[in-house]
């Protein structure tokens, strides 16, 4: 008989996820939690979360955490539930390629080389915003369901602002990881 003994997760997985959930608390959508209006940061956080924290439990848990945050802001202010709709269960999905983009930018030698980092960003981000505006569109039960075609239309007037918050976003973390990277040259030449 054997003993299948789980890991715990180790102090810097934990402080990783704490800071997931604290900038996921800070950003998503209502701001029912902060005085100040930030753009939401989910799909750079889910990538991050790929990257940093790869096991599927980990994204179970932050998808649970976008839930309750999103339910909890639709129970104190009716209003914020309009995207609560069948459609909404279309983020796994979203969520889900932008954490396989971090899994795959972990199996590089420098998950933060310019131009993987950037075209991984940009085209999970893509996937993305199709993924979830087209659940919403498809599922929602708030629009004439004419098919994928049909539904194009409907908005992808809001992709340039997804691309440009969560492009910010991305530079930011960049930058950040480069900074870091920079003040501890051990590491850099272990990376």
């Amino acid at each position: 008989m054997s003993l299948v003994v789980k890991a715990q997760p180790s102090a810097r997985n934990l402080a990783i996820a704490a800071a997931i959930a604290f900038f996921m608390l800070l950003t998503r959508g209502s701001h029912v939690l902060t005085s100040v209006s930030l753009p939401d940061a989910s799909l750079v956080l889910f990538l991050l979360g790929g990257l940093y924290l790869k096991r599927a439990g980990w994204f179970a848990a932050f998808f649970v955490l976008a839930a309750v945050i999103d339910f909890g802001a639709a129970a104190l202010d009716p209003a914020q539930g309009f995207c609560l709709s069948n459609g909404y269960w279309g983020l796994i999905a979203a969520y889900g390629a932008m954490w396989l983009g971090g899994r795959w930018l972990a199996s590089r030698h420098d998950a933060f080389a310019l131009l993987p980092y950037a075209v991984v960003s940009l085209i999970t981000t893509i996937i993305a915003f199709v993924i979830s505006t087209q659940t919403y569109y498809l599922f929602s039960g708030r629009f004439p369901n004419g098919g994928v075609m049909e539904t194009m239309h409907y908005g992808w007037n809001y992709l340039p602002s997804y691309l440009g918050f969560t492009a910010m976003y991305f530079a930011m973390v960049w930058v950040v990881a480069r900074a870091m990277r920079s003040l501890n040259p051990a590491r850099s030449a272990k990376a």
